[in-house]
């Protein structure tokens, strides 16, 4: 079943997406991703930044979970993290 929500992307993919957070509407983490990499399919940068990010799916870290197994909620919010320099 679809779902709909929000993506949201911090530093260098905020940058890449040139904006803070879209909608989704998919099922699973890796249809969001999908989604996400086709709607910036004009800015390959974007797609290299996503290999590095780990995600947040309503606040539980997604990990080495495989992106097709991780279910979105209606209303839920994905974060997107790329690494971060620093403490």
């Amino acid at each position: 079943m679809t779902t709909t929500g929000t993506v949201r992307y911090w530093a260098a993919a905020k940058a890449a997406a040139g904006t803070a957070e879209e909608p989704y509407a998919a099922a699973t983490l890796a249809e969001a991703l999908d989604a996400a990499r086709a709607a910036h399919a004009a800015n390959p940068e974007f797609a290299r930044v996503l290999l590095r990010c780990s995600f947040l799916v309503d606040g539980d870290p997604v990990g080495t979970r495989d992106h097709g197994a991780v279910p979105l909620a209606e209303g839920g919010t994905v974060e997107v993290l790329p690494p971060f320099a620093g403490g």
